[in-house]
């Protein structure tokens, strides 16, 4: 009978200290901006003292793959995580064509459509047990084409490479455009441009540092700008129904100051200018821009690629992608 009490009370304790601290899963490396802004984010949750505690954990430290958000999250393999649209294209198509990166070039346009965004990602999440209780937004980014071996700066010249991306709509777009793209995710591009795998990759300036992009390329040039919707906090639905209300009130107080602070873009080209003063610094040779004939081109087949996307995706892909379009006007 002791031996049962003690089990029991062991095993309620063990309960308790699994409840008061809540594992937040951040794919993105903790030299991140957007990491240190989830840093502040746990910071605030924190102080509230509500018994319930968030521990960062950045870089993909707990072995959870990014794509596989829609999986683990529900199964409550963590308590809380980064979340991000078009990463999730393969168990969820109609998420990854909400918002496809090139369609939207201004940051006016930007503006008008965050709000159905959110609204879209928040009734998309749900239908997977998913809630999401914060937003984190991107800045309106520069991507740059970054090469190993010599400058390229034009579509013609970047025939001839062998181009590392990110997302499926860029493989078709530059498909389309006579350009060999293939995509490999971002712990292993560095791999990828140091052995050759690749000639090179299509990256942000803002963020290159981050990955040590300068260490494996010589060459950049400017090809064309990007809006990206959202990162979303996402929690079980279950997980949050069942939370303390004192510390879910304590994740939406500090969830509204994440976006507050993230959600402006004034300074987005002046910090992207920097980056690229800092990377010539540490030896990257920093090429004209791509011509506007070729961005045009870009744009152009990625907007198409857009609306393919969509109607392959199916279910409720159309829908959401016309929602973002009458956001938009157009």
């Amino acid at each position: 009978m002791k031996h049962h009490l003690l089990s029991l009370t062991l095993s309620l304790t063990a309960a308790t200290v699994v409840a008061e601290e809540w594992r937040f899963n951040n794919f993105l490396p903790e030299t991140r901006p957007e990491s240190a802004e989830l840093s502040q984010f746990v910071d605030e949750v924190n102080a509230a003292d509500t018994g319930t505690t968030l521990k960062l954990y950045s870089g993909g430290s707990l072995g959870l793959p990014n794509t596989d958000v829609l999986r683990f999250v529900p199964k409550g393999a963590v308590e809380m995580s980064l979340m991000w649209a078009n990463y999730l294209g393969r168990d969820a198509p109609e998420l990854s064509s909400v918002v496809v990166q090139g369609t939207i070039a201004s940051v006016d346009e930007f503006k008008q459509a965050l709000p159905i965004i959110q609204e879209i990602y928040a009734e998309a999440y749900a239908d997977w047990g998913i809630t999401s209780v914060g937003y984190a937004a991107i800045p309106m980014l520069s991507v740059s084409v970054f090469c190993r071996d010599e400058p390229v700066n034009t579509l013609g010249q970047l025939k001839s490479k062998k181009l590392r991306v990110w997302a499926r709509d860029q493989v078709e777009a530059f498909t389309q455009l006579g350009v060999a793209a293939q995509i490999i995710p971002q712990e292993e591009m560095y791999v990828a441009m140091k052995t050759g795998v690749v000639d090179c990759a299509l990256y942000p300036a803002l963020y290159a540092h981050t990955v040590s992009l300068q260490e494996v390329s010589k060459y950049a040039s400017f090809l064309y700008p990007m809006a990206s919707g959202p990162y979303v906090i996402g929690v079980s639905s279950d997980t949050w129904d069942a939370a303390d209300d004192a510390f879910k009130a304590a994740v939406s107080t500090a969830a509204d100051g994440l976006w507050q602070r993230t959600n402006h873009y004034d300074d987005d080209l002046e910090r992207e200018m920097a980056a690229r003063d800092t990377l010539v610094g540490q030896g990257i040779v920093w090429g004209d821009d791509f011509p506007d004939a070729d961005r045009d081109a870009f744009v152009g087949a990625v907007t198409g690629i857009w609306a393919k996307l969509a109607e392959e995706a199916g279910g409720k892909a159309p829908s959401y992608r016309q929602r973002v379009l009458d956001a938009l006007d157009r």
